[in-house]
């Protein structure tokens, strides 16, 4: 969508400040895109919810509509701070259709000017997000911005893409494995090094597809080497435990989690009674109302008898297999690993996967680890007030150098405040 309606706002708001806008600037709507200023400095912009998202090579982030924003949109251009304007970049984007499973999937492979043999392609394993991300996700932009080719495509269900969407990792995997033959297809004799690049969930995708899409590397950026249900209770457990419980109360909740886990896994059949249970035992505590988790608020708002009758259809549709071992997946990849992970992250707390993957480590496999310092799902830096609640604030510093040099094979670091593990 474009926002055409807006330019001529854009242009009266600059010339309302008594500056003269540079010259050969010229108010236009805005589009997708890289825009630079020089060798390191750049600005992407994909479409947001409302204006266009831009994401500043330093993880400055914001939207063409927030109050003082610091670009405006221009013909084959951006004026970022009301006075430079910074060209866009010349890029060739290949768009393209391909099937998997009988489902056709929309595909972009996106490539800066000059790109090569020698140049690394990679295609994203999304996170869990019901949108598409062609056009839309940050990442991508981010990586060609830094030499990267890279292949994006519409998870089943989403953006141009046909199908149902779902959770159901195998079959996702099947999809990145056949995004990743598009890639190459449409790539061919311009790239070297090829990988998968996984994000949240996506961290027990990629691991899945890595051998079939003979993916050279794999990038994880805050995903887990924990189950769904081991996510769910680490998520529970951060949440009390930054909203100030002590360990009984945490004690308690693994009580409940534990009993959540076993309703998941057996269809419903296996727990009912004991949620009953600890629904009349726990639930008039504080503590009760605040648990989410991935899924186990919904169990606790739910009377025992609703669920005993109708399940949770919007749990039920997604297709979840929940005998996915993602150690059992990664013990199986035989190809440099990269994990990047939120030291903060509430979503999918990393401290039982930093020690998963440094015993797989020990036992022979090439894993390397880093964990960035005051950073939440996302990769998102925040301030946090003084009842918890956390606001998202720019991207951390270093992320998407350390993803971009990972593909080149040449990582060399300090990546921000990160630390290798």
């Amino acid at each position: 969508m474009t926002s055409s309606f807006l330019w001529p706002l854009l242009a009266v708001s600059l010339t309302a400040t008594g500056a003269p806008l540079p010259e050969a600037f010229s108010p236009a709507p805005c589009e997708t895109g890289i825009f630079r200023q020089d060798q390191t400095d750049f600005v992407a912009l994909t479409q947001g919810g409302k204006g266009y998202s831009y994401t500043f090579s330093d993880g400055t982030v914001g939207n063409t509509q927030d109050a003082g924003a610091l670009l405006a949109c221009g013909k084959d251009a951006v004026l970022v701070r009301g006075k430079e304007r910074w060209p866009k970049v010349a890029l060739a984007e290949s768009d393209t259709r391909f099937a998997s499973d009988g489902v056709m999937l929309a595909g972009r492979l996106m490539e800066a000017p000059g790109a090569g043999k020698d140049t690394p392609l990679v295609v994203y394993a999304h996170g869990s997000e019901g949108s598409g991300w062609i056009g839309r996700a940050r990442d991508p932009y981010q990586m060609v911005a830094r030499d990267v080719s890279v292949f994006v495509y519409d998870k089943r269900g989403t953006g141009l893409s046909e199908g149902e969407y779902t959770q159901n990792f195998p079959r996702l995997a099947d999809d990145l494995v056949a995004a990743s033959r598009e890639a190459r297809r449409l790539a061919q004799g311009r790239y070297g090094r090829f990988g998968l690049m996984g994000v949240s969930q996506g961290g027990w995708i990629a691991p899945l597809a890595q051998a079939r899409a003979k993916a050279d590397f794999l990038g994880i950026g805050y995903g887990l080497a924990v189950d769904i249900a081991e996510q769910d209770a680490a998520q529970v457990a951060k949440e009390l435990r930054d909203r100030g419980y002590g360990d009984d109360v945490l004690a308690k909740a693994r009580t409940v989690t534990d009993i959540t886990a076993r309703l998941v896994k057996s269809g419903y059949k296996d727990g009912l009674d004991d949620l009953s249970g600890v629904q009349q035992r726990f639930g008039k505590e504080p503590w009760f109302a605040l648990v989410k988790g991935g899924y186990t608020g919904v169990f606790l708002a739910m009377p025992v008898e609703d669920l005993r009758k109708h399940g949770i259809p919007q749990f039920d549709k997604l297709g979840v297999d929940w005998s996915q071992d993602p150690v059992q997946a990664l013990r199986q990849v035989a190809v440099p690993q990269l994990w990047a992970l939120a030291e903060d992250d509430r979503q999918a707390p990393p401290a039982v996967t930093v020690e998963r993957l440094a015993a797989l480590r020990s036992q022979g496999q090439s894993i390397s680890i880093y964990l960035f310092p005051q950073a939440d799902h996302g990769m998102r830096s925040y301030d946090q007030a003084a009842d918890g609640t956390r606001k998202p604030t720019t991207i951390t510093p270093g992320y998407y150098d350390l993803m971009a040099d990972w593909a080149k094979g040449r990582v060399e670091g300090p990546y921000g405040r990160a630390s290798r593990k």
